[in-house]
């Protein structure tokens, strides 16, 4: 088949898909699954083995959002800021509303099901004049979200442990920052082989990871139930109406800031679009992953937080400033005292261990996609698959390297190291408003997979970017309302700096992204116009998926 451009150039041999079936097509004449010829819709070869199955598409993203781990590594968010209220209701108030933007996002990712997600639905949604800039923008902001996240999963990790070693040593062992930082980079050095590791292999880690997270949650809830002294034992109307603020913010905005805790918690429930190439039934698996994991985590959250309200006492203050320097450890210690809190304490690490293994699979898989269509430096030495495992071992190298050099943020005090959690949640929140917005004011034509939300789409997605641009607000606040240089909340100039750097990148003169960053380009074989590959939207395709050859 031939197909000609606006200026009559012509590109020979694309290859066509055409309906035949509910599991197979034909593609190119030959009949293969539906899930590889609907990525070939989307203009790009099947480059990875399918091992995962819907399942345990949904342990990926369930076991990056770590809930427990999670929770620990960010109490300190939390509690300051209202005690209980905040643990309780705060989560209750964040969860509700990351359902909005799960189910925007399903939908999105039921209908083109590609690792690269967010920039290519943006690409495609936008238009025509804003679309490279946009696409991106996104590409670059879901990339330092999602190693961000990584980031601040292994430093949590890296806590986690020296936590234990000081709660061993009667609090005799206080760590350095020096030492965390080795120890981060020892955790991603070992997140680097794990995530380098065949699909298959991978895909069948998720079963113990879904499984080992929440047998967690559900020990520690009996645990603190079962054990706690009567002394940290409070009354229910403490637990869901006790008001503590450590700093001088006004009780409504303290509270409002304790949001960073739960919205950091449950993040990057993306991963599940990441791994679509590997999926089977990508279409149906993608969509319910992200909301069952965010509906999972929400609930499971919420009963450990209540939990934590029931039996942590009524100091606060002692729990944030104990030496140990880590909240839980410290409710923990209280409740089942030292033998307890590290038996406890090494399965958290564990699974701490077990969430960063998974944030880098999914960045890798986003940082590969993205320098598949060219947008990165080095794209051509990132955008490889390894022969023999057929995983994008270079991409996962090339995220540990841009993970350790964030870590490094730590040596300029704990604010800065904090700007790293809210790095991970503006960027992210960057990267899924973009596409949703795109979506509905683009003007391009919207055909829905599976998965859709009929005419509830757009109040939805209306809902689901209010609540990000809100949260991307809301996190940029300092911890007191009169912070020194220290105190200061770093995360607006490391965000703004980041996406400054991405716009001079792209308009810079001769070399930038505007003068060769079309967007996705397709990687089908025989799809090429004098040599070079065709941008996607140049694909035809027919008969039951989305017209590529149609769009402007």
């Amino acid at each position: 088949m031939e197909k000609t451009s606006s200026a009559q150039v012509s590109v020979q041999s694309v290859p066509t898909v055409t309906q035949a079936g509910d599991r197979e097509v034909q593609y190119d004449g030959e009949s293969v699954s539906s899930d590889v010829a609907i990525l070939a819709s989307l203009g790009y070869k099947q480059e990875f083995k399918r091992a995962f199955s819907p399942v345990e598409v949904f342990g990926l993203g369930f076991s990056i959002i770590g809930v427990f781990p999670s929770i620990a590594s960010v109490l300190v968010f939390a509690i300051p800021y209202g005690g209980p209220v905040a643990l309780v209701w705060g989560w209750a108030i964040c969860g509700l509303f990351l359902m909005f933007i799960a189910f925007a996002l399903a939908e999105l990712g039921s209908a083109a099901p590609t690792s690269g997600g967010l920039y290519y639905w943006t690409w495609t949604y936008a238009t025509p004049r804003w679309r490279n800039v946009l696409s991106w923008i996104v590409g670059y902001s879901n990339s330092i979200g999602l190693i961000a996240g990584l980031a601040g999963v292994d430093w949590g990790c890296a806590v986690q442990v020296m936590a234990a070693v000081s709660i061993g040593t009667d609090e005799s062992f206080v760590p350095t920052t020096g030492q965390i930082f080795g120890l981060f980079v020892a955790l991603l050095i070992c997140h680097g082989i794990v995530a380098s590791l065949a699909t298959h292999v991978i895909a069948r880690l998720q079963g113990f990871y879904i499984a080992f997270n929440v047998l967690l949650c559900l020990v520690v809830i009996i645990s603190l139930a079962v054990a706690t002294p009567s002394d940290f034992r409070n009354s229910a109307s403490f637990a869901f109406g006790g008001f503590t603020s450590l700093y001088e913010w006004p009780n409504g905005f303290a509270f409002v800031l304790s949001f960073l805790a739960p919205l950091w918690t449950i993040g990057g429930f993306d991963a599940p679009v990441h791994i679509s190439e590997e999926a089977s039934n990508a279409r149906t698996a993608v969509p319910w992953a992200i909301i069952s994991g965010v509906g999972a985590a929400g609930v499971l959250g919420w009963a450990i937080n209540v939990a934590l309200a029931f039996n942590m006492g009524k100091d606060m203050e002692s729990i944030v400033s104990n030496p140990i320097g880590q909240p839980m450890a410290t409710i923990l210690f209280n409740s089942l005292g030292r033998n307890g809190t590290l038996a406890i304490w090494t399965v958290v690490v564990v699974a701490q261990f077990l969430m960063g293994s998974s944030s880098l699979i999914a960045a890798s898989r986003q940082v590969f996609a993205f320098a598949r269509d060219g947008a990165l430096p080095f794209s051509s030495v990132i955008y490889r698959v390894n022969p023999h495992t057929q995983t994008p071992v270079n991409a996962v190298w090339a995220s540990v390297l841009v993970a350790l050099l964030l870590g490094l943020l730590a040596f300029a005090g704990p604010a800065a190291n904090s700007a790293i959690f809210s790095l991970a949640v503006a960027g992210q929140y960057t990267a899924f408003a973009i596409p949703i917005m795109c979506r509905f004011l683009g003007g391009r034509e919207w055909k829905p997979g599976p998965f859709t939300l009929g005419r509830f789409g757009l109040p939805v997605a209306i809902v689901a970017v209010a609540w990000m641009i809100f949260s991307v607000v809301i996190i940029a606040f300092p911890a007191a309302p009169t912070p020194d240089a220290e105190g200061m909340n770093y995360m607006s100039v490391v965000f703004c700096g980041w996406i400054l750097l991405c716009l001079a990148y792209f308009y810079l003169p001769v070399y930038g992204g505007k003068h060769w960053f079309n967007g996705p380009q397709t990687t089908l074989e025989g799809a090429r116009r004098n040599g070079t590959l065709v941008p996607v939207e140049d694909i035809q395709v027919v008969e039951g998926f989305s017209e590529k050859g149609k769009r402007a």
